[in-house]
């Protein structure tokens, strides 16, 4: 991977003047690769991560594994673009294993989050089947740790 986009993966708001003095290129130059890397579809945004615990928020998040009957033309890119496309949805990923996807989902409410999940989603012609997991609490989310000053401690491992 580009150097540059795995900076911006752990710092998206440093300026391109602080990303090429890490590089040891030009300013304009890195302004130049981003803005490429923006218009070939290679970055599609930029976000931030959130601690929800610290945040006045209501929301559920649930993680969805799905099992699907694969389209015979489509595959299952056809009933997973589908999926994509509700609100509810907020990642989808294409799994191996004993389901065939796996969907976050985000709701106001535990009842909100399953009538996703019974009226929209199992409804859905090609899906055999379902299992709702709802998130408990973060400790990790993209690479980021949660808590916050103490460092974590290593177990031991004895011999």
């Amino acid at each position: 991977m580009d150097p540059l986009l795995k900076l911006l993966e752990e710092h998206a708001l440093r300026s391109p003047e602080d990303l090429a003095k890490m590089l040891d290129a030009k300013p304009a130059d890195v302004k130049r690769r981003i803005k490429q890397y923006e218009n070939d579809k290679v970055i599609l945004g930029y976000k931030a991560v959130i601690n929800d615990d610290k945040v006045d928020t209501d929301l559920v998040k649930a993680v969805i594994e799905v099992k699907i009957q694969p389209e015979r033309e489509g595959g299952f890119d056809r009933i997973a673009q589908r999926i994509g496309k509700f609100d509810e949805v907020t990642s989808l990923f294409l799994m191996s294993g004993g389901y065939d996807l796996l969907i976050f989902v985000e709701g106001h409410s535990l009842r909100e989050v399953a009538q996703f999940v019974a009226e929209k989603l199992a409804t859905l012609p090609g899906v055999t089947s379902t299992a709702t997991h709802f998130m408990l609490r973060t400790y990790k989310e993209q690479g980021v740790l949660m808590q916050e000053g103490e460092d974590a401690e290593r177990l031991k491992v004895s011999p």
